[in-house]
């Protein structure tokens, strides 16, 4: 499985025998949870240990962020997105992501999980007990209160060896070399007062170039010194070092840069250098005193910058949403960031049918936390806007398998909004659309009449396209392409729906030809959507078009063609992350390799497709007329190359990483 871990900012300085400790306690535990109070290096340390253990010991390890989570409920969701799991299953999403990790030795890192102990412990109980090879390792700032869990303290640096060395790594990334005795004894009493914590250590150096090293060790003695001892080992006197040292950071920003602290504390997926204009502007800071006050942040340490991302540490996240609150902008400033949020999504549903697509689909993928952030502000302040955003990203959350978050959100705001008719009709549309695609055809069915009733209501003749889309689409699952076909017809005799829309129509409309036995008819429909796609730079519509093409060419026994088709469609859904369409292609690839005669290839994409498929959440799945050409070929393929080496080659495809053999597919 992909394996996906933070990118570390500079070299991992010290902790030793923590290291060694923790490697060897996830050869001997199930549950380890790292703990210790804000900016102590907990997530650090659990991400250096993972990636230095991991590739040996482990299947898979995966890295769910959980900072950014504020809803408890979606916590197995955003836990199952972490893992690559796009659930398509009717099941709850707990036994799904169990089902999935099966008996699998898989590393799971829950990091952050402080504000959601009870839920994580919840979850973790039940992973473990169905899971037997599974290791959970957690970072908090308090214990999950699980039976089986091991608890591992994360405390300072020690002062005098691996603080001085972090001090000095950081101080040297921001030009501030030591070379006179009287600096290393100032240096060794910052990292005293400072009590080795990291964070601390990491904001104190950045400040060198402003505050050099004699100048900061007597501010530090002077402001910690009244009620503690040198040395300390409290955890209150930690607290005051690290408030101490962020206070300083707050101190030397110019009022600009504290303005923006404050404001970006809004984020919760790591913004980008645009989404901080868009959202932190105003006021005294301009669009261009935004850009100027960011890097100045960047060079304090205070926010991190990764390419156009940035971040803040949680623990000064907290600090500058305490002046936010002091300022009195909470609430304009939550208004501003989900403003940005809604305006991203129905931009990128205007980018859904054209060269935009790729880019808009990655970009709504990488904010997704702050999707999430802006719809629960929205559901709490402004309902009928959260209708709007929900309904924008209703077919997106479809297409990347986030079925059940999307219907989470939908489902709330179809019970809180009663209109307008087109923004109802949208969110009831995408409803039917998550619940089709996890195979609740009835439920779908009625949802698709409700659509279509308030498209006819408000005229909506894009949303009227749509609802006979949805509606066709139901039919066809349920083996009824004809009427499917009779759907779409009428419905694309309408004037005036949106592209989107009429492509979504049209590639059913080929489904049902297909399924119908109509297949000179598919082809060239099938052959025009394509090329309409690739004019307009569109991927997710030309997939399908490949799709239909490949299984056409099969039943005309044209398997080289179908091959073609087959790495056509691989190679698009690859581009916008569709685990659903990959698992799909994977095994029409199969079945028109075994027609060529390639029995162990054929072995190698079935296996590989079969990841894709655990990755969705169930079983192979196709439109009907694909059910019968997958079992034929697997005995074709079998009876060319014997069973053993077909079950050789398909279980060593279950066990590589599905994208890395999925290239190799590709190339063949």
């Amino acid at each position: 499985m992909k394996t996906w871990m933070p990118s570390e900012s500079g070299p991992f300085v010290g902790r030793v025998r923590e290291v060694e400790q923790l490697a060897s306690l996830l050869e001997e535990r199930r549950l380890v949870t790292l703990v210790g109070m804000g900016g102590i290096g907990k997530s650090r340390l659990a991400s250096h240990v993972a990636a230095r253990r991991g590739p040996g010991a482990f299947t898979s390890i995966h890295w769910a962020p959980l900072w950014s989570l504020t809803n408890a409920s979606l916590l197995t969701s955003l836990v199952a997105d972490a893992c690559g799991l796009s659930d398509h299953s009717l099941g709850e999403p707990v036994d799904t992501l169990a089902d999935w990790i099966g008996a699998r030795r898989v590393l799971l890192v829950l990091d952050s999980c402080e504000h959601l102990v009870a839920a994580c412990a919840a979850l973790v109980s039940v992973l473990l007990a169905r899971c037997p090879q599974l290791v959970v390792l957690a970072t908090g700032r308090e214990p999950l209160g699980t039976e089986t869990e091991f608890l591992f303290p994360v405390g300072p640096l020690p002062v005098d060896s691996d603080s001085m060395e972090l001090f000095a790594a950081r101080a040297d990334a921001v030009g501030a070399r030591w070379t006179r005795p009287e600096d290393f004894v100032a240096a060794a009493e910052v990292c005293r007062w400072l009590e080795g914590i990291p964070l601390a250590l990491e904001l104190a150096a950045a400040q060198l170039p402003e505050r050099p090293l004699p100048t900061m060790a007597r501010l530090l003695r002077g402001r910690l010194s009244l009620t503690e001892k040198p040395g300390s080992r409290v955890q209150p006197s930690r607290h005051r070092a690290l408030r101490t040292t962020i206070g300083w950071s707050h101190e030397l920003c110019e009022p600009r840069e504290r303005l923006l602290w404050a404001r970006l504390s809004v984020f919760r997926s790591g913004a980008t250098v645009d989404d901080a204009v868009r959202v932190c502007s105003g006021g005294p800071l301009t669009e261009a005193a935004v850009a100027r006050a960011l890097e100045g942040l960047a060079r304090k340490n205070v926010v991190t910058l990764s390419g156009d991302r940035l971040r803040l540490f949680d623990t000064v996240r907290e600090y500058g949403a305490l002046w936010l609150a002091e300022l009195g902008e909470t609430r304009r400033t939550a208004d501003r960031h989900a403003r940005r949020f809604h305006e991203l999504a129905l931009a990128a549903e205007d980018f859904w049918w054209g060269p935009g697509q790729v880019t808009a689909y990655r970009r709504l993928s990488g904010c997704h936390g702050d999707l999430r952030a802006a719809l629960e502000h929205l559901l709490a302040t402004d309902p009928p806007a959260a209708a709007e955003l929900a309904g924008a990203l209703g077919f997106f959350w479809a297409c990347s398998g986030s079925l059940h978050e999307a219907a989470h959100y939908l489902e709330e705001c179809v019970q809180l909004v009663s209109g307008p008719e087109a923004v109802v009709g949208k969110l009831v549309w995408a409803l039917g659309v998550v619940r089709c695609l996890r195979g609740e055809y009835d439920i779908a069915a009625r949802l698709a009449g409700r659509a279509d009733a308030c498209a006819v209501r408000a005229r909506d003749t894009t949303l009227l396209v749509d609802a006979a889309c949805l509606r066709g689409l139901v039919m066809l699952f349920r083996g009824d392409p004809r009427d499917a076909l009779a759907v779409a017809d009428r419905a694309l005799a309408e004037q005036g729906a949106a592209a989107p829309a009429v492509a979504r129509c049209r590639l059913m409309r080929v489904f049902a030809l297909t399924a119908s036995g109509r297949l000179g008819e598919a082809r060239a429909e099938a052959g025009r959507l394509r090329l309409d796609s690739m004019s307009a730079g569109e991927h997710w519509t030309r997939s399908y078009a490949e799709y239909q093409l490949a299984v056409v060419a099969l039943r005309e026994r044209r398997p080289a063609d179908a091959a073609d088709h087959a790495r056509a469609m691989l190679r698009d859904k690859l581009l916008i992350g569709d685990v659903f369409g990959l698992g799909l292609g994977l095994d029409l690839l199969a079945i028109a390799l075994s027609a060529l005669a390639r029995g162990e290839e054929a072995a190698s994409a079935c296996g590989t497709g079969q990841v894709f498929w655990q990755m969705a959440g169930h079983p192979q799945r196709g439109t009907p007329e694909l059910r019968p050409l997958r079992q034929n070929a697997e005995l074709s393929a079998r009876k060319q190359i014997g069973d053993d080496a077909y079950d050789a080659a398909y279980r060593l495809a279950t066990l590589t990483d599905p994208f890395t053999a999925l290239e190799t597919i590709l190339m063949g």
